[in-house]
């Protein structure tokens, strides 16, 4: 039995490292600025999350334990954050020439790109939209049908965006030629409170899920080791035949002692 004990005592520490191969990928595929997101909020939450270098990107992982609390705070708070185009990168020459067709939908949509990605840069913001309608002018229309806006915000619960909504407005109207500013919506959506369930009781849940095979491992360490003493005991016992105590040495009557 000392084998199997002192084998045990040296693949105890193997046994750590296990805790690790419980995690899986969140996402995949990020930049760097997007996991840093990822994982500040995770942890500010008390769920234990790690950043990994892949070939041209990053992926962010937790404990199997974590993921299902992880996806809902995540998309409570519109992370990883999404990303827009810019102008640079949708009017990018792939080819000798392009229809007025291609370019004016390439401006349309390069313009909502930039006015989403600024929108979602304030402060509350969930996630945002920007959809526009630019009628295309006429020669024989005098009067050009004028443009038009809708801009979708998904907030966060205690951030109150309706003193802002007059700015975003003015914002999309002087980004676009011949936006009215009454023809400009913006509708605001407060986004549903995270649900962590369990893993809100932060690291405690984390740290007993992640130090589950150090507790298997002394659990085992103890049975090995109760039974080990156990068969000492026995093997003492055995070896008590009757009669043993008769083979003490005794003294003779003249005080010398004898066998």
């Amino acid at each position: 039995m000392r084998r199997p004990l002192s084998a045990l005592l040296i693949c105890l520490p193997a046994l750590l490292p296990l805790a690790g191969c419980q995690e899986q990928t969140l996402y995949a595929d990020l930049s760097e600025r997007q996991a840093n997101e990822v994982v500040a909020a995770l942890r500010e939450a008390g769920i234990e999350a790690q950043k990994l270098r892949e070939e041209k990107a990053y992926a962010v992982q937790v404990q199997a334990a974590d993921f299902p609390p992880a996806v809902r705070l995540l998309r409570s708070q519109g992370l990883p954050r999404e990303s827009f185009d810019n102008l640079g990168q949708v009017f990018k020459r792939e080819g000798f020439v392009s229809t007025p067709l291609e370019e004016r939908a390439r401006l349309l949509y390069a313009l909502s790109q930039e006015l989403s990605h600024t929108v979602a840069s304030i402060d509350g913001v969930v996630a945002a939209r920007v959809h526009l309608v630019v009628p295309e002018k006429h020669p024989l229309i005098d009067k050009p049908q004028p443009s038009a806006a809708s801009i979708f915000i998904k907030h966060r619960p205690d951030a109150d965006l309706a003193l802002l909504a007059p700015k975003i407005r003015a914002l999309v109207v002087n980004s676009v030629e011949g936006l009215p500013a009454e023809k400009v919506t913006v509708a605001l959506f407060p986004a549903s409170p995270a649900q962590l369930g369990p893993a809100a009781e932060a690291p405690v849940a984390t740290q007993a899920s992640a130090l589950w095979p150090l507790s298997l491992g002394l659990a085992g360490l103890s049975l090995v080791g109760g039974a080990w003493l156990l068969r000492q005991r026995r093997s003492a016992a055995t070896r008590q035949e009757p009669g043993a105590e008769l083979a003490l040495p005794t003294s003779a009557p003249g005080g010398t002692p004898h066998a």
